[in-house]
């Protein structure tokens, strides 16, 4: 796992890097997804995060889940088009762990991909999306720490 001005950006995940979400390929038929270190840094602590239900279809760019801080209430939005399979029932009761364990026990929902393969293209993975979120963040001046 990189660490990049204090943020957690692990080289396994395919990141949507402005927008701060993360995806995982779990099989080829599900796909996990969730917010980064830096989504939950810049959002401060969370309070409640609130995914779409199985059985909704989502499209990349578009909302999967609202979270919400003491500063902030906001769409958290899809790497990848798909139809959600399973929302996270423990991030649901405990929000928290997005920011304690954002990319394990803190992930958002499952999914299975309806474009994988061209819409991963268009997301960083590996020593490439550590650099993407390295340049984005030196840019920003966005620090974890």
């Amino acid at each position: 796992m990189a660490e990049i001005r204090g943020c957690k950006i692990p080289e396994d995940r395919y990141y949507w890097v402005e927008k701060h979400v993360w995806a995982v390929i779990v099989s080829p038929e599900l796909v996990r997804v969730g917010m980064t270190a830096v989504a939950q840094k810049l959002s401060g602590t969370l309070n409640a995060i609130t995914a779409k239900a199985a059985g909704k279809e989502v499209v990349k760019g578009k909302s999967l889940a609202t979270a919400e801080s003491s500063k902030w209430v906001g769409p958290v939005p899809s790497p990848l088009s798909g139809k959600v399979v399973k929302a996270n029932e423990v991030l649901a009761a405990n929000p928290h762990l997005a920011n304690s364990d954002p990319y394990g026990e803190g992930w958002i929902t499952e999914l299975v991909p309806s474009n994988l393969d061209e819409e991963l293209r268009s997301l960083s993975s590996g020593a490439e999306g550590v650099a993407a979120y390295r340049a984005f963040l030196e840019k920003e001046g966005i620090s974890c720490t």
